[in-house]
């Protein structure tokens, strides 16, 4: 059989959901056998259709297998789960993915800033940028040379704010973010 024929049909039965495949050509910088190909491993990965955060966080965990990723991949989820509904989607995978691979600068700085605002109230404050920078520390474990010290994720908060919060509020807003990285 056609491998490609049978990609075809598995895309086509995703039609019942919210969006199918002419949808995600037009939403994504994929080209039709690259989602096929997508698809194929997505389905191999969560054969229901759909990712829980606790799958989510297995997965993303086999990357980093000297550190604890639980909780950074807590916050990837949130960033990947547009729609809010506890569950990624082949679609909500797709279109991530497609930002952060083939975005624009622009695109993908969004993508950041809305990883960094655990709150999503527009803007990051110095509360959130350190859980984030915690789990990244946990998520790295014993691989960094040297070893971090407890205090590393704290001065590295202190130095994000000191660069970009421009205006001095005490927050980061995507316009603080946007400004200052593409410098």
């Amino acid at each position: 059989a056609d491998a490609g024929g049978d990609a075809e049909v598995e895309l086509s039965a995703i039609r019942h959901q919210p969006e199918g495949l002419e949808q995600l050509l037009e939403r994504t910088r994929f080209t039709k056998r690259e989602l096929q190909a997508l698809y194929r491993g997505f389905k191999d990965e969560c054969p229901s259709g759909l990712v829980d955060e606790e799958t989510f966080a297995l997965i993303y965990s086999r990357f980093f297998p000297q550190g604890d990723a639980r909780t950074y991949a807590h916050f990837l989820f949130d960033a990947f789960d547009a729609d809010r509904d506890g569950a990624l989607s082949f679609q909500d995978f797709a279109i991530g993915l497609s930002v952060l691979l083939r975005g624009t600068v622009q695109q993908k700085l969004k993508w950041a800033f809305d990883l960094y605002d655990i709150n999503k109230d527009g803007c990051i404050s110095k509360e959130e940028m350190l859980e984030i920078m915690k789990a990244i520390y946990d998520m790295m474990g014993r691989s960094t040379q040297p070893p971090a010290r407890l205090s590393a994720p704290a001065q590295h908060v202190e130095l994000f704010f000191q660069k970009m919060d421009r205006n001095g509020d005490g927050v980061v807003s995507l316009e603080e973010f946007l400004e200052t990285c593409q410098k």
